[in-house]
């Protein structure tokens, strides 16, 4: 009978796999990982069959864990800019919070590896932030632009704003709010 699978393991080689992803990139081999996570090469495919199954498990893990925290205490009965200001101030959080997750993710993201059901996952995942930002879209000046037209300028903004937080600490409070208050003006 086969051992059960550790849940701590399976973690273990998540976290490798990121700091990994982050030093080397999507190229690099599993046995790196592996090495990185303390764990056989062959151990980690007892975890995920194929290197596309881990990418893909991280980038669906990475995607929860950032919306879980965004909308932890989420003001669901808020004005719908302060709920756009508060999912904003915790997307930033995280972001400059975990920058190895961020990095991860930004790679995951446009990796021919993440298959269309890994994505319409992650979608459903960010159901709540998707229809946040739709509302924002139909109420404001981009009402007549395509959602992902807005979603590339919120990513593209909150990128500048993440990497001035990440870089000049002492006034990453400033830097959230005026990326935010840009963002903002450009929707509104």
């Amino acid at each position: 009978m086969a051992r059960p699978k550790s849940n701590d393991k399976r973690n273990a080689i998540l976290d490798a796999a990121i700091r990994v992803i982050v030093a080397q990139g999507l190229s690099a081999p599993t046995a790196t990982i592996a090495k990185e996570a303390g764990i056989s090469n062959g151990s980690l495919f007892t975890y995920f069959p194929t290197k596309a199954d881990l990418y893909n498990q991280l980038y669906l893990e990475l995607k929860t864990g950032m919306v879980e925290t965004a909308m932890k205490k989420f003001p669901a009965k808020a004005e719908l800019q302060e709920q756009a200001s508060y999912f904003w101030a915790a997307w930033m959080n995280w972001a400059t919070s975990y920058p190895g997750k961020r990095r991860a993710m930004a790679q995951l993201a446009v990796s021919d590896l993440i298959t269309s059901e890994s994505r319409a996952a992650g979608s459903k995942i960010m159901a709540d932030i998707i229809d946040l930002m739709e509302r924002i879209r139909i109420g404001g000046s981009l009402r007549n632009v395509p959602m992902s037209f807005v979603g590339a300028l919120m990513n593209s903004l909150a990128e500048a704003t993440m990497d001035f937080m990440i870089s000049d600490p002492a006034n990453a409070k400033k830097h959230c709010k005026v990326g935010f208050e840009t963002f903002w003006r450009a929707v509104n």
